[in-house]
């Protein structure tokens, strides 16, 4: 079954008088519990392309299928509704909300899905478990390390039984021992059932996945099975 199926997308943009073409016609197609990397040098489009397969930006033109829903030409309020029903996002920066507590910032996203406290603290704790995180509950981002303040950013992206996790970057600020935790922890995720996308430049990272598409030039210069 396919989670994503991107036909002929274009992304343009206008810079002063310049247009600028970040995506030039890509097809991709991933299907349910894929494991890929999307790679590529600055400037590829592959910043663009994320953004698209995580519904914060929209096509200049072409089609983008998730979990057969027609994504490509929502306005606002139906791209957040399925961002957050659909997708969990996992940031280079951790984007925690410094204020909260561990287990609030995992449940944030159940406030938006309307879920009652007693609920969201359940599935939060649930998660947090999961990530090897329970007895962090209630630490601030402050307390934690770097290492910890990811897992908290998996826990908050698995926290609404997304169909597709996306993580940009997700070891850009995490040493190279921790970069392989957080991995390890992504190869569990995936062998759970969920979609993992994974944007990096690092080819010790893209190892883990099990599909590598790399982008150039606004376009797929090739897309490979990763025999790790």
């Amino acid at each position: 079954m396919k989670i994503i199926d991107i036909q002929n997308i274009k992304r343009e943009f206008k810079l002063g008088d310049e247009l600028i073409q970040a995506l030039k016609g890509v097809d991709l197609q991933i299907q349910k519990n894929e494991y890929v990397a999307l790679m590529g040098p600055s400037g590829s489009g592959k910043s663009t392309l994320m953004n698209i397969l995580g519904c914060l930006d929209t096509p200049s033109s072409g089609q983008y299928l998730l979990n057969n829903i027609d994504v490509s030409s929502m306005n606002d309020n139906d791209l957040a509704t399925i961002r957050n029903k659909q997708i969990g996002f996992v940031f280079q920066t951790f984007n925690l909300i410094p204020r909260l507590s561990t287990l609030d910032n995992v449940a944030l996203p159940l406030v938006y899905a309307g879920w009652n406290k007693s609920k969201r603290e359940e599935r939060a704790k649930e998660v947090l478990e999961q990530v090897g995180l329970a007895e962090r509950m209630k630490h601030k981002p402050n307390e934690l390390s770097g290492g910890q303040r990811q897992r908290v950013a998996v826990a908050r992206a698995l926290v609404n039984f997304p169909s597709l996790i996306l993580a940009d970057e997700p070891t850009g600020n995490l040493d190279s021992k921790t970069s392989y935790e957080i991995m390890a922890l992504f190869d569990e995720i995936q062998r759970l059932g969920n979609t993992v996308v994974l944007v990096t430049h690092e080819e010790d990272i893209a190892k883990y996945t099990h599909r590598i598409v790399r982008l150039r030039d606004g376009l797929i210069e090739s897309d490979l099975p990763n025999n790790r």
